[in-house]
């Protein structure tokens, strides 16, 4: 009995205590959810200094420990791509990013954009024989790598032009291949810790200097000289290799736009930029060429490999777009020569395209024939009805080129076009600084013309100012300019040694047709994207008021950032003109970027193109590789 009565008051107390457990657990539980809703608050308000910092980590482990091209998925971590927000409300006031995550090695020579390891994760089915896997195919937010691109173990500054354009350090771009498979072709040679470049190519082995008189021989140009005093400016260079050819060019005045795809050959481009020699990745496929119509005085084509005939000739169609009126294509090939009858087969059929396209022979000589193309409309209303390829439709915009498929129909000249005869365009130097005959058509007329080479000619000025202790000679080669506009800041460089990618942002698209008119060069793009180059390829970037316009867009200023980054040059240099919230906004990122080498801060001048209060940040990459500052 006495031990029943113990038992049932154990087993009171037993119930007793659990019934003041449950008030203590609901307690706990309350403050634990309190504690956590608390926390979470914290980090939304002050999002990148928690928040980004673990993102930043577990980045970091994923890209140094395990990529294997599985799972490159990486978010932007500053600001969202789908807000209509300004993307650096995000950060608290004063508060400096201090780190952004390195990148793993075998991501040293990424190129967002013509990612293969991407194509092969998203499966796409692409048509091959179009060269579709060589187009521009980006990754979408959630799987962008937002790191920064280490340079290869044992990188070096790069030779200053011009002894770059013969040689470059072996270190910087550790591919020899197209050496050993070029070596008959004199395109390359390794030489202990540089690689050379003879000048050679594939249709001209004893160099392009005597190919390019051979050139002008053909087509009866004074003094052999290709540039035909001043009226060849502008070359567009398709299948181009190491752009040997565009190099020899230059002497002549004359600059190229030497084009070649990521293709097999995946680093010519590479080693084309790192010599500092205009040229871009891209591809003759589905999509038209980022240039606008009437950008280049004459094409040329070694060797390249390019069936001209698919899809009822609509590749020799996109060259027609591009080509001034009585611009020259230069086509050197077997199929101009060879005489078995597989070459045969092919060079009557495009004999037969391009005399219905009303071009015509100017010179056919051993192994090169060059076409002209005709100066007028003339040719091509002389055509039966019904011949083939059409005439484009008069809706089409032969300037709209940003993600705009090719057409395969021929482009007929303005009426202002057939009238002149021809272009009317100057010959160079004097073009640079004329009001170029197109101005109408984007709404300018000339006295703004000049208003903007006035004003960038004292812009760019106060630049080098600022720079000045800084810089030495010969230290810019490659340059671009992000936002160009019109391209008076590459006009303005003209008496420097440099060249200038003038980018005209996708929404600008038609203010680019200007630049190619004064005889310089450049692309469309849209900047919410990966711009198509090798990293460390440009040594200046410039960028005026472009983050305000990608900011009115909803896109990331770190993307961009993060973007510039990996096509600088180590110990390279950004100018950032742009209104000053963005400005200070940048600044917090520098540290993170490594790009507090040097920088200057300035209140530039009022001018015609000011847009309210502006500030001028100039700043300079670091020297880095892993976590050591060089």
């Amino acid at each position: 009995m006495k031990g029943s009565l113990q038992s049932q008051q154990q087993q009171q107390q037993q119930r007793r205590g659990e019934r003041g457990v449950v008030p203590r657990r609901k307690l706990f539980s309350s403050l634990l959810i309190a504690a956590v809703v608390a926390l979470g608050l914290l980090c939304f308000y002050y999002g990148t200094s928690f928040g980004p910092a673990l993102r930043l980590r577990r980045r970091r482990r994923r890209d140094s420990a395990s990529y294997d091209g599985a799972d490159p998925v990486f978010h932007s971590f500053i600001g969202d791509s789908e807000s209509t927000t300004p993307a650096f409300s995000t950060l608290p006031p004063n508060h400096v990013v201090k780190s952004f995550p390195v990148c793993d090695m075998r991501l040293s020579e990424l190129i967002p954009c013509l990612d293969r390891n991407l194509l092969y994760q998203l499966k796409l089915k692409l048509n091959l024989s179009l060269m579709e896997h060589y187009e521009r195919h980006c990754p979408v937010q959630p799987r962008r790598h937002n790191c920064l691109i280490p340079p290869p173990i044992g990188y070096r500054i790069p030779i200053r032009w011009p002894a770059s354009r013969d040689e470059v350090w072996k270190a910087n771009i550790p591919h020899t291949h197209l050496a050993a498979e070029k070596s008959d072709q004199r395109w390359m040679v390794v030489n202990g810790d540089k690689i050379n470049f003879p000048g050679g190519g594939t249709h001209f082995h004893t160099g392009a200097d005597k190919y390019i008189i051979h050139i002008a021989q053909m087509l009866k140009f004074s003094n052999d000289k290709l540039n035909n005093g001043g009226k060849i400016r502008t070359v567009f260079d398709v299948g181009c290799g190491v752009a040997s050819f565009g190099a020899y060019l230059l002497p002549l005045n004359i600059i190229a736009m030497s084009l070649a795809p990521n293709d097999v050959h995946e680093n010519q481009i590479q080693f084309a930029l790192e010599r500092g020699i205009p040229s871009t990745l891209g591809v003759l496929g589905t999509r038209r060429l980022l240039y606008p119509s009437r950008s280049f005085e004459l094409v040329h084509c070694s060797r390249c490999r390019i069936d001209w005939l698919q899809r009822d000739g609509i590749l020799l169609m996109e060259l027609d777009r591009v080509l001034r009126p009585g611009g020259y294509f230069v086509y050197s090939s077997p199929e101009a020569y060879a005489p078995d009858a597989k070459n045969r087969r092919i060079w009557s059929a495009m004999s037969d395209l391009v005399r219905r396209m009303c071009w015509r022979i100017a010179s056919k000589k051993n192994q090169t024939v060059i076409w002209v193309k005709p100066l007028t409309n003339g040719c091509y209303l002389r055509r039966d009805i019904g011949v083939l390829p059409p005439m484009c439709d008069p809706d089409d915009d032969p300037d709209e080129v940003w993600n705009v498929s090719m057409k395969a129909c021929i482009t007929p000249y303005s009426k202002r076009i057939h009238r002149a005869k021809g272009s009317e365009l100057l010959p160079w130097p004097q073009r640079l600084t004329a009001p170029p005959p197109r101005l109408e058509e984007i709404g300018s007329s000339p006295e703004k013309f000049f208003e903007d080479h006035e004003i960038w000619h004292y812009r760019v000025t106060q630049y080098w100012k600022q720079m000045e202790s800084e810089i030495e000679k010969d230290l810019f080669r490659n340059v671009m300019d992000m936002r160009a506009n019109v391209g008076g800041f590459a006009a303005s460089l003209t008496n420097k040694d440099v060249w200038v990618m003038n980018v005209v942002p996708a929404v600008e698209s038609g203010k680019l047709k200007i630049i190619y008119d004064r005889g310089l060069i450049g692309t469309v793009h849209d900047w919410c994207e990966s711009f198509s180059t090798y990293p460390r390829t440009y040594d200046l970037l410039h960028a005026w008021l472009l983050f305000s316009e990608i900011q009115k867009q909803g896109c990331s200023l770190e993307d961009l950032l993060i973007d510039m980054d990996r096509m600088l040059r180590p110990l390279g240099f950004a100018i950032i003109r742009d209104k000053v919230p963005v400005i200070e906004y940048i600044k917090r990122l520098l540290a993170a970027l490594r790009w507090d080498d040097w920088s200057s801060e300035v209140e530039p001048k009022v001018d015609a193109l000011s847009s309210g209060e502006e500030r001028v940040l100039i700043v300079r990459k670091k020297f880095w590789e892993g976590s050591q500052i060089l």
